[in-house]
């Protein structure tokens, strides 16, 4: 379960690099170029990359709490992720000259998905590793 997790979490992780190279390819940190806000994209990214060194050091140490420090971080992440899907939905949705424009237009909708249902999983995954299941 652990290593599944660990898995889907790498594959949650490619996404979400390719998501944010686009958006600061696409100029996602200038004004007016992102309704996603930079703190909030940047505590995302950061803290899933804590968590999942966090979770690479609980595999090689098996302490429990470090795998329960890993699960809140990622639920913070995940609350992260529900902000910026939460903004990304109207921009994706309205066929709008001006949104042409916005950094996270050009996220592809593929990848968005695949993104969110393996970090869906891997929350599970995390969840029940932490609980002593798998």
């Amino acid at each position: 379960m652990a290593i599944a997790a660990l898995i889907t979490w790498l594959v949650t992780a490619l996404g979400g690099i390719f998501m944010f190279g686009t958006w600061l390819a696409r100029g996602g940190t200038r004004s007016g170029h992102s309704r996603l806000p930079v703190p909030v994209i940047f505590g995302h990214v950061v803290l899933a990359v804590t968590g999942l060194v966090l979770w690479i050091i609980y595999l090689i140490v098996d302490t429990r709490a470090l795998a329960w420090i890993a699960f809140v971080l990622l639920l913070v992440v995940a609350l992260l992720g529900f902000t910026m899907l939460a903004r990304w939905l109207p921009v994706h949705r309205e066929d709008s000259a001006a949104h042409d424009e916005l950094a996270e237009r050009h996220f592809p909708v593929p990848v968005v998905r695949v993104h969110g249902l393996f970090a869906v999983a891997t929350v599970v995954l995390v969840f029940l590793t932490a609980i002593g299941i798998g």
